[in-house]
């Protein structure tokens, strides 16, 4: 079988977040209590949202930031709660229902805009920060560093991206299919070589002129995920 294009990734990200796992997803990124599997996945997505936003300034009025691939807009809300004038965007309606729900009651209106749509998408206009966590981690190399190059196009200052290392671990547990039950499991992640990726990132022509400046790792549990921060050279 051939590999997927990116429409046919997408199409199966969209049908999981939406209609297979919304559930589970919700109960995820809320405070409810999960099993143990789930909790340390909850954990490590909340270590590697911090990760992220400690990486942004503290004082983000007058930048505008994209925050591709929102999911139910924890990060989104954070970086508005800053200043930041904050366009959020997940290809699943049921995420963005969610995420528009929880907008907290103190955050000034206009301050957050929940979209449905494609992160890629060139008519949400110039950012001065995109951030995209755990997003492209259903793609291979190639794909990643073409929607890097995509998004870095439209981008000022910086752009924050995690990826899924490849590890001895990961690879077992990515092989058992072991994140998830049956019923509920994403679709396929790609377990990248970071080496690899660089690479792909220093070939990409949409790339010139940007460099990785600092990467950390986050992995815990059922949780495991690298965050890169690329800037203009």
């Amino acid at each position: 079988m051939g590999a997927l294009t990116y429409q046919e990734r997408r199409g199966r990200i969209e049908t999981y977040f939406d209609r297979t796992a919304a559930d589970a997803w919700a109960r995820l990124t809320s405070d409810a209590p999960l099993g143990r599997i789930r909790a340390t996945v909850r954990a490590g997505r909340e270590a590697m949202r911090a990760t992220l936003l400690d990486w942004l300034p503290a004082d983000l009025s007058g930048h505008r930031l994209l925050d591709a691939g929102c999911g139910t807009g924890a990060l989104a809300v954070a970086a508005a709660r800053r200043g930041a004038e904050v366009v959020a965007i997940d290809i699943s309606p049921t995420l963005i229902h969610l995420a528009n729900e929880r907008v907290p009651d103190d955050l000034a209106p206009g301050m957050v805009r929940f979209l449905v749509g494609d992160l890629l998408d060139p008519a949400l206009g110039r950012f001065d920060y995109v951030v995209a966590m755990d997003s492209l981690i259903h793609y291979p190399p190639a794909e990643i560093a073409r929607m890097l190059a995509a998004l870095a196009a439209r981008t000022e200052a910086a752009v924050l991206a995690t990826f899924v290392p490849r590890t001895p671990m990961l690879a077992v547990m990515h092989a058992a299919g072991r994140l998830f039950p049956r019923g509920e499991r994403a679709p396929a992640v790609e377990p990248v070589s970071e080496a690899a990726l660089r690479r792909r990132l220093r070939a990409a022509p949409g790339l010139a002129g940007w460099q990785i400046a600092r990467t950390r790792r986050v992995s815990g549990g059922f949780y495991t995920s690298q965050a890169i921060e690329m800037v203009p050279a």
